[in-house]
């Protein structure tokens, strides 16, 4: 199972335009988690991101990579490999998937960011849920959450301090109000 784990801003951006998540950290959080973060890492086996969110982590860790698990890098960029199993590809979305099933095993694998690697996941009928946590803040402009006509069903819906947080299942694309 593939999930969009991840936080936005009332408004829909996950990032402002200089690509800065100050608007995230300065929101007062639960004690448990958005929607069991925790046990949802513990079910986690591998990991997909996009470069800017790479660069973003390694930035904010001080060059040191929080992750153990294997993670792949979409990028068509040159970039310093941080962790020991991070792995950089341009590759077809389906591709990643299948080589990130085969590390996970029976694991689930996170989709950790940006928005438009979610939605290239989607397109190909490969992502599974969106879980996102709603901040109390708009931006009016940045990274969309997902860009794409989605069809989701919510699953599941709490507080976590001063977001919102909320578990969807991906139904499909959104296509009955456009023209056949």
């Amino acid at each position: 199972m593939l999930t969009y784990h991840t936080a936005t801003t009332l408004d829909g951006w996950i990032a402002d335009p200089d690509d800065s998540l100050e608007w995230l950290f300065r929101q007062k959080q639960g004690d448990a988690g958005e929607l069991g973060f925790d046990a949802f890492m513990a079910r986690v086996g591998a990991l997909v991101m996009g470069r800017t969110t790479y660069e973003w982590v390694l930035e904010h860790e001080n060059g040191s990579w929080p992750f153990t698990l294997p993670t792949w890098v979409m990028t068509h960029r040159e970039l310093p490999a941080a962790g020991r199993d991070v792995r950089f590809t341009s590759g077809d979305v389906r591709t990643v998937h299948a080589e990130m099933t085969a590390a996970a095993g029976d694991r689930e694998l996170w989709l950790v960011g940006g928005g438009d690697l979610a939605g290239q996941f989607a397109e190909a009928g490969l992502l599974d849920e969106v879980v996102v946590s709603i901040a109390p803040v708009t931006l009016g402009a940045g990274r969309p959450l997902l860009p794409r006509r989605l069809d989701l069903e919510l699953v599941e819906a709490a507080v976590n301090g001063s977001f919102v947080s909320a578990r969807y299942r991906v139904a499909g694309p959104l296509l009955e109000d456009r023209p056949r």
